[in-house]
Parts: structure tokens; C-alpha cells; sequence
């Protein structure tokens, strides 16, 4: 599986269309070759590195085929003429949740890097747009993108390739992992929740999101 980086964006902390926090939810498309390390692309900034960034979330992928059904959920929204829009680093086609795995291991440009969740969509996506239930509609239609972490440094830009180089967890695709944890399916399905137990790439935060779902459940014992 090789598929072409439509665009690499980069984003700094700035005021957010008048709400109290910053954001840098606002990335703009770079041509340069920009250097990935472990905390993600250089030159990107997240304002509140205690919910963005960091190390399981160090780069932020959301498919650009989502973009033609929040076109016609939305309407013509400018912030849809290009990438960028959900706050993402990486822009492709050709993957989404159904066929990106928790656990899968691409060669980003030089860099290899391993997914580590799906996003978690928050208030801002509501914000950014001018409207409510943005955020509502990513959870509900799994249409959520993905963080990486990043195992080697190296560097990318657009136009170079994503290729899928591992795959050690086919049975987590994204969007089964997100219904799991997020979208309210664990109370349905506790052989899942416990066989996530022992997938160890997934992350921290996600740990303890399943840790306590399970213990609500029952289905560690």
C-alpha cells in the first residue's frame, strides 16, 4: 500500500476566532521538506499539550475523501476549498478508518511512524467551523482521522509517499477501535474490550479510556 501525500501543513498557536483559548488548529500546506521527530513535524505547535501533541500524537492524518461528504452535510464552507480544515499534518486519499489499522507502521517520506488512535474530536471542530454538531457528526459517522507517533526520525513533504510497511493488528481497524472506545458500542462488546487489553501500541490516554470502561463492565475479570 503506497499513497501519494497530497499535502504536509504546519500550524502556531494563535488567537481562535474570538473564544478564550488559542489554537493552532489552523494549518496551512508547506512545499519544503520538513523534519519529523518524535514530538511530530517541525515548526507545528499545539496550544495545550495536555489534550494535543506529544508523543502518542505527535502528527495528525485526516483523509481528504471525507471532504466531498462534509461538503454536502456543510455546504459550500470555504475552509473546505483545501486542506487543513480538521486541523490536520498529513492530507492523502486512498485510506480512511475502515482501512487504516491501529498499530500500522508507515514510511512517512523517511521517517517511520505508527498510529497510534483515532482522533477524538472536541469543541473546536464546532468552532472553527461557525456551526454545532461538526464535532457531533465526526463521532457519530466515524469519520475522525488519526494521530501517529513517530518510531524514526527522518523528514517529508508533499508528493512523497505513505507506505504501509506493517501491519501487526489487522483485527483493529480505526473505526471499530473508535465505536469500541468513544462511540458507545464497549457495553456490546466486552470480548473486544478485553482483547484490547493486550495491544500495547495503543495509546496512553486510550489505555486508561479502555482500563475504565472495563472496569464498568465487568469484563476484566
Amino acid at each position: 500500500m503506497q499513497t501519494p501525500i497530497l499535502a504536509v501543513l504546519l500550524g502556531q498557536v494563535r488567537p481562535f476566532r474570538g473564544a478564550d483559548e488559542p489554537s493552532a488548529i489552523g494549518k496551512l500546506p508547506v512545499v519544503e521538506a520538513i523534519a519529523v521527530g518524535a514530538m511530530g513535524l517541525a515548526g507545528d505547535e499545539q496550544a495545550d499539550r495536555t489534550v494535543h501533541g506529544g508523543v502518542d500524537k505527535a502528527i495528525h492524518h485526516y483523509p481528504a475523501d471525507h471532504y466531498d461528504w462534509w461538503r454536502q452535510y456543510l455546504g459550500d464552507v470555504p475552509l473546505l476549498d483545501a486542506p487543513g480544515a480538521f486541523g490536520e499534518n498529513i492530507s492523502t486519499t486512498g485510506l480512511d478508518e475502515t482501512n487504516v489499522c491501529l498499530g500500522d507502521r508507515f514510511r512517512l517520506g523517511t521517517a517511520l511512524v505508527e498510529v497510534s488512535q483515532a482522533r477524538q474530536p472536541c469543541w473546536k471542530l464546532d468552532h472553527r467551523f461557525g456551526t454545532k454538531g461538526v464535532m457531533a457528526q465526526v463521532v457519530k459517522t466515524r469519520r475522525t482521522g488519526w494521530y501517529y507517533r513517530v518510531l524514526e526520525a527522518g523528514e517529508v513533504r508533499a508528493g512523497d509517499s505513505l507506505e504501509l510497511a506493517e501491519r501487526p493488528y489487522p483485527d483493529w481497524p480505526l473505526a471499530s477501535l473508535f465505536a469500541l472506545l468513544i462511540g458507545g458500542e464497549a457495553k456490546d462488546r466486552p470480548a473486544d474490550l478485553r482483547a484490547l487489553r493486550d495491544v500495547p501500541v495503543l495509546a496512553e490516554t486510550w489505555q486508561v479510556r479502555r482500563a475504565k470502561l472495563a472496569e464498568q463492565y465487568g469484563v476484566d475479570d
